[in-house]
């Protein structure tokens, strides 16, 4: 009983039955049983000259782990290897001690015999026994209970290593420094096979410089692997079987053999296979599966498909609250301010707004080009105006070209043009993980693999897509049983030009001069031309700059574009706008009750008496609309005409001085280069305050502009200080970039102290190209000097040489006086 009760203390040792002992003295009462790191957690069992250990396994299921621990699991392994004692008695046995493997689902045995016996009777005993009683465990009926004699010194560790079907016998000396032998298959095979069926041995390359030596042996099962392991480890391989004079250890680890590494090294060693591959089926990947969900996305992002604004009943509550809230809007503050007066340009614009809504009813397979300088209105004038049908029919997609052109680096670039068309997914960080991918296939293979894109074939994509929606949209209102159901897509494109939809392209070669513009405004301006061959849709571009042609010219080079040109507004129109938008917001002036009934019916330009200065003012602040609405809201603020357009001219003033005179090496706030000297723009300055225009090819003429002024005045063209206007195709004329840039030019010019400063600048460079000049005709005279003789033909060269010589120093000296004078003025003046 206290045997019974020792061994059920342990949950794990009750899959193991008790004995039933036999009333004989000469056999001792079994110890209790251990835990799974050997007899008191040494690792190892220790035996006497008549012990013996025996190992049992698929005593639990080893192929599922968490069953091991459950209790039902050990208490249905009851089998008969210890109930039948009176078998092992025969023989002499008595179990002493047991300890469990529950990692490797089995248990060592240790029992003690009579001297006269040994442990492989025992053994040899027990095998019988389980062969004649197998015993056939319920998860694993196919492979009874098995038990082998320990031949070895077993390691009992509980380290987590899980059994394998490989192991690692290593060949270990008796003792330090004494010699080792290899065994060779054969010999490794005597030992090893009567524990099971071997798949493969493998034994250490002669070449290897590893120690200690090794063979890897494979069992084609896990348990017959585990048997070996634990009856062999720590065995004393003898000289007659081949262990040399001091004899050979074994020592057993598992292995874990890699599954499946075949295909890797396959992958690994065939890179030129391996990665066009992968790059094919990325592609497919996308295509089959992203480019639908994107041109679905784009195609969604023109017809306002999962707009909240499009439902029914947002519509109707929006259409019932619009006329509370109009009305409480007036009774407050009056109509919006930003439609305040725009009813007058819009009547004086009727004409282009008309032009454009003919052309988009015609076949013409051109561009539409609306031109204008900044605050002109060109937007409105498409959008809200020309394009008002086409919007209430979701047919209009706008592309602003300024967050993308204003995007660093080619993924936010890639993010911004996606998101003006609706491209998504966009998958734009993904473009440096490629490159460093191509980086490495390139490396491994000698070639690119293809993973990275340029931004120029991303762009690509973004507009085809784009291209297939808009396409899809032509399309959409077509029906089998139409009159024309026979045509095919293209022909019916093209015989109904007002079912296309519109691309307004706005922006267009904003900041152009920047690096890497190019790319961008070029596949844009391709793309349009696709657009417009294949009627697929119509184009319109807005730009402010007035070189379009060259760069919408490569696109379509032999067609000729549909242009309206947005000039400032007529002094007359400028007049009525800013009294229409004084009067605009009369529901603001609260009449008092002093006021009399005549009184009380005057709009409020009507009660003002200074408005008599519009005739005035007017003509110097010019007709830009931006301008305009900045005088009209002084105006409303309390200010009279003349002192709110002086305000904005002085404001004006101080915006060229800080953007084109005061910024000192050529570099503008944000650190980009500019291909202007201060010297050139004060010239033009100075020029224009005196002058309307200019002679284009006349400032040519000047010193400052002698060196590269074709690009200077383009740049100051692009940064609107000046506007040049063209005639035939060349520039025949140069004027202010906004018209109250003349009366600042003129301000900047009256400041003497100013003015002084940079008339010395101009003064300065021009003293340094006439002294550059000098010295070019010198070292000239000097070479003509080293001649041996002085031939008579070159008399006229020396007295030619020696004029302009002259003429420089002329200029230089009266250069010099002027700058005296400038230099009174600035030590004398503040």
């Amino acid at each position: 009983m206290l045997q019974r009760r020792l061994l059920l203390q342990r949950p794990c040792l009750r899959s193991l039955p008790v004995p039933r002992l036999h009333q004989r003295s000469r056999l001792r009462q079994v110890r209790h049983a251990t835990a799974e790191a050997g007899e008191n957690e040494s690792g190892h069992i220790a035996t006497t000259p008549n012990e013996g250990i025996l190992f049992f396994n698929n005593l639990l299921p080893l192929s599922i782990p968490f069953m091991r621990l459950l209790p039902f699991v050990l208490r249905s392994n009851k089998s008969s290897i210890l109930q039948d004692a009176d078998k092992w008695m025969r023989v002499g046995a008595l179990v002493v001690e047991i300890l469990p493997r529950l990692r490797e689902a089995g248990a060592f045995l240790k029992f003690q015999h009579q001297e006269q016996d040994d442990p492989a009777t025992v053994a040899e005993a027990v095998r019988q026994y389980l062969r004649a009683h197998p015993t056939r465990p319920w998860w694993n009926p196919f492979d009874p209970v098995r038990a082998g004699l320990v031949v070895g010194k077993p390691w009992v560790e509980d380290l987590f290593r899980l059994p394998s079907k490989r192991l690692k016998v290593e060949f270990l000396p008796t003792a330090p420094g004494a010699e080792v032998a290899e065994l060779n298959q054969e010999q490794l095979y005597a030992f090893f096979r009567p524990y099971g069926k071997l798949a493969d041995i493998v034994v250490q390359p002669s070449d290897s410089k590893i120690m200690p030596r090794f063979a890897y042996l494979d069992y084609s099962q896990v348990g017959k692997a585990i048997m070996a392991k634990n009856c062999l480890h720590g065995f004393t391989v003898p000289e007659p079987q081949g262990g040399g004079k001091l004899g050979t250890i074994f020592r057993i680890t598992y292995e874990k053999r890699r599954q499946g590494g075949w295909i890797w090294d396959w992958i690994t060693n065939h890179p030129r296979i391996v990665f066009p591959i992968v790059v094919a089926l990325v592609a497919g990947i996308s295509v089959t599966i992203f480019d639908p969900i994107r041109t679905l996305s784009i195609k969604a992002h023109i017809t306002h498909s999962f707009h909240i604004e499009d439902n029914v009943i947002f519509r109707w509550f929006k259409t019932q609250s619009e006329d509370l809230l109009k009305k409480v809007r007036e009774l407050r503050h009056g109509v919006d301010e930003s439609e305040a007066g725009m009813q007058v340009v819009w009547d004086d614009r009727k004409a282009d707004i008309e032009q454009i809504q003919s052309w988009l009813m015609e076949t013409a397979d051109t561009f539409i080009v609306v031109q204008g300088p900044r605050g002109s209105g060109k937007r409105e004038l498409v959008i809200d105006h020309a394009l008002q049908r086409k919007q209430a029919a979701h047919r209009v997609l706008v592309v602003d070209c300024k967050p993308v052109q204003e995007a660093r680096g080619d993924g936010p670039t890639i993010a911004a043009a996606a998101s003006q068309v609706g491209y998504w997914p966009v998958f734009s960080w993904m473009n440096s993980l490629n490159g460093m991918l191509d980086l490495a296939a390139q490396g491994l293979t000698g070639v690119k693999a293809g993973f990275s894109e340029t931004l120029d074939t991303q762009l690509s994509k973004i507009w085809n897509s784009t291209a297939v929606a808009l396409k899809s949209i032509a399309l959409e209102g077509r029906k089998k049983d139409d009159k024309d159901a026979n045509l095919s897509d293209d022909e019916y494109l093209e015989a109904h030009p007002e079912r296309r939809p519109v691309v307004v392209i706005d922006n267009f070669l904003h900041k152009s001069s920047d690096a890497g513009a190019g790319l961008v405004y070029d596949k844009l301006a391709e793309w349009a031309a696709r657009l417009t061959t294949t009627n697929v849709a119509h184009v319109i571009f807005l730009t402010n700059d007035l070189s379009y042609s060259k760069s919408l010219g490569r696109a379509l080079p032999d067609r000729v574009f549909r242009q309206i040109t947005l000039r400032d507004c007529s002094l007359e129109t400028a007049k009525r706008y800013v009294i229409h938008h004084l009067d605009f917001d009369k529901a603001e002036d609260r009449p008092t009750q002093d006021e009399s009934d005549e009184a009380r019916k005057l709009t409020p330009s009507q009660k003002r008496k200074d408005l008599a200065e519009l005739d005035h003012v007017i003509p110097l602040l010019g007709g830009r609309l931006t301008d305009l609405e900045f005088l009209a809201r002084r105006i409303k603020a309390g200010e009279t005409p003349t002192k709110a357009v002086h305000e904005i001219i002085e404001q004006s003033a101080s915006e060229i001085l800080k953007m084109y005179l005061l910024s000192g090496g050529g570099s503008g706030s944000s650190g980009e280069t500019r291909e202007w000297s201060i010297p050139q723009a004060w010239t033009l300055i100075r020029s224009l305050a005196a002058s309307e225009t200019l002679r284009y090819n006349e400032m040519l003429l000047l010193d400052a502009y002698k060196s590269a002024g074709d690009r200077a005045l383009a740049a100051l063209e692009q940064a609107e200080l000046i506007t040049v206007q063209s005639l035939n195709g060349r520039p025949c004329s140069i004027g202010p970039g906004k018209p109250v840039y003349r009366p600042a030019f003129q301000r900047l010019v009256d400041d003497k102290v100013l003015a002084a400063k940079m008339d010395l600048a101009v003064l300065g460079e021009s003293i340094g190209n006439e002294n550059k000049s000098i010295d070019g005709y010198e070292r000239e005279l000097h070479l003509l000097g080293e001649l041996p003789k002085q031939p008579g033909e070159l008399r006229g060269r020396v007295q030619w040489l020696l004029g302009k010589i002259e003429a420089c120093q002329g200029k230089i000296e009266g250069y010099e006086k002027e700058s005296a004078g400038l230099k009174k003025i600035l030590v004398s003046e503040y």
